[in-house]
């Protein structure tokens, strides 16, 4: 059980994965599993109840861009599809991974992506130019953002997130939205929701895997991550109003940041086991 004194910090960081979750497309999982190895959660458990706290927080990013009109059909249900799917089949080879071995695959993940992201060619024009635009974007504010993207290039991704959302208990938005962005020139706004559709996804498949399993505690993940899904909805509602480079740059001392956390805990569990030291 979670001590009375934790819940307030735990509604904080829960509010505050939703914030990030609804901004940057991404599930929350980069805060909910270093949060639940804080509570001293084995890795595949917190990496588990991860998955569940996404769903609802992933949930609620969805709903508000489908209400907006701003979500490609084809392109969303390309990326949903193969998330869902692809984090079957890994949900299930996570379990087979020491939980040092996980820690270490985000860690090379979040370095990967904190050296490769980089900002948009057109992002300081966009940022001077973003006053003129203002009473345009309110006339159109879908503009080109409901264009469709390639759907076997789309799939390739979700398969990225349902590897992330499966064996990690990331929603792997953190991945999908540099991936969308750079190599397939999906604009960054769009990368965003589309990202957080195959993220509700994956995890969605990943928390049926591991209830199967018996693996995680799904009441303390629907918990957070219905606290997370109230910032979630908030910021997914303004996200047409931060710049490019401001969602770039966020994205990429994120990932620097829980580059540091998770090596740091891998290196914690090897030296733990001295038995992998020994022949």
């Amino acid at each position: 059980m979670v001590p009375w004194w934790d819940i307030p910090l735990l509604i904080s960081l829960g509010l505050l994965a939703g914030g990030l979750a609804g901004l940057l497309g991404i599930g929350g999982g980069l805060i909910f599993a270093p949060v639940l190895l804080w509570l001293n959660l084995p890795p595949h458990q917190a990496l588990a109840t991860s998955s569940f706290a996404i769903v609802p927080t992933a949930l609620a990013g969805t709903i508000v861009h489908l209400q907006s009109g701003s979500l490609p059909t084809r392109s969303a249900l390309a990326i949903g599809l193969a998330g869902f799917g692809s984090a079957f089949l890994f949900g299930g080879l996570g379990g087979l991974a020491a939980g040092w071995v996980l820690l270490a695959m985000q860690t090379a993940v979040y370095v990967l992506l904190a050296f490769s992201i980089k900002e948009p060619p057109q992002a300081e024009e966009e940022a001077g130019e973003e006053e003129n635009k203002e009473k345009e974007e309110e006339k159109e504010p879908l503009c080109l953002e409901t264009e469709e993207t390639s759907a076997p290039l789309l799939a390739g991704v979700g398969c990225i997130a349902g590897w992330t959302a499966g064996m990690l208990g990331l929603g792997g938005g953190l991945v999908l939205v540099p991936l969308m962005s750079g190599p397939f020139s999906v604009p960054i706004h769009q990368a965003i929701r589309l990202s957080t559709v195959a993220v509700l996804c994956s995890a969605s498949a990943a928390s049926l895997q591991f209830l199967h399993e018996g693996r995680g505690i799904p009441w303390m993940g629907l918990t957070l991550g219905s606290v997370a899904a109230l910032a979630a909805q908030w910021t997914a509602r303004r996200l047409d109003l931060f710049d490019s480079a401001v969602l770039v740059r966020c994205l990429r001392g994120l990932a620097i940041v829980l580059a540091v956390d998770s090596s740091r805990r891998a290196i914690q569990l090897v030296l733990s086991q001295p038995h992998l030291f020994m022949h």
